[in-house]
């Protein structure tokens, strides 16, 4: 029987990246989506191994209900991967508290409530995998980034916090934390940027979903059984 695996954020950069090397492996894929339906509709095309489910993911309430939704229709959920985020540049006096609200609501209370919901059934059954994606300036903070990093902060310390809530359960909680990933979050920058930040890095170079989703099939897998309550950056040595 194949293993049920929640991902979020999946019709985009990681998510979708994440979703793809999952079904590969043999996990059945549950993608959750806001705004990309064209996206999602292709995903399932792609593979019969893949549903995918409207929901917007700041958005408390919503987020429970769907995931009742999904919880009705699939019964187990081998693991979950929060990977939906969003983020804005700019300096700190120049952010509103619709900014605030809008990443905090998305990267942190998202989390929580999906989360939330979810770990009842992984407790019940005495197993499951928890991976959070989180940033690398959520461990060293990005100037002209607070309220984005401080929102990936505080999922590595949710990731911190729940593993030794729910190790006893047989539950494994870990977060990635990604440097610069080439994706359509970037699409911003220019050839000349992206080259100034792969000369940052140790590899000198940047990095691509696949990099993020190698890790993830690693802290789902049977493999990393004796590992929670990590953060592992993934960021050519960047940091």
């Amino acid at each position: 029987m194949k293993k049920n695996v929640i991902v979020t954020g999946v019709t985009r950069g990681i998510g979708r990246q994440i979703a793809l090397d999952l079904v590969e492996s043999g996990y059945y894929v549950i993608g959750i989506y806001n705004n990309s339906k064209q996206k999602a509709k292709e995903l399932e095309e792609i593979s019969s191994n893949i549903k995918t489910f409207k929901c917007d993911i700041s958005d408390y309430s919503e987020v429970c209900e769907t995931a009742k939704r999904i919880l009705s229709e699939f019964k187990s959920i081998y693991a979950l991967v929060n990977n939906a985020g969003v983020a804005k540049t700019g300096l700190v006096t120049d952010m509103s508290e619709e900014d605030y609200r809008k990443i905090f609501d998305t990267n942190v209370k998202g989390v929580f409530a999906l989360t939330k919901t979810i770990l009842p059934f992984m407790i019940n059954e005495k197993q499951g995998k928890i991976v959070n994606i989180s940033s690398i300036w959520g461990v060293c903070g990005g100037s002209c980034e607070v309220l984005y990093s401080a929102s990936k902060s505080a999922i590595i310390g949710m990731t911190k916090a729940l593993a030794k809530e729910v190790g006893p359960s047989g539950i494994n909680v870990n977060a990635v934390a990604p440097g610069v990933i080439l994706t359509d979050m970037l699409d911003n920058l220019s050839q000349e940027d992206l080259d100034a930040l792969a000369n940052d890095t140790a590899l000198m170079r940047n990095g691509t979903p696949k990099d993020i989703s190698n890790v993830v099939k690693f802290l789902i897998s049977e493999d990393s059984s004796f590992i929670t309550g990590q953060t592992i950056t993934v960021d050519g040595g960047m940091i």
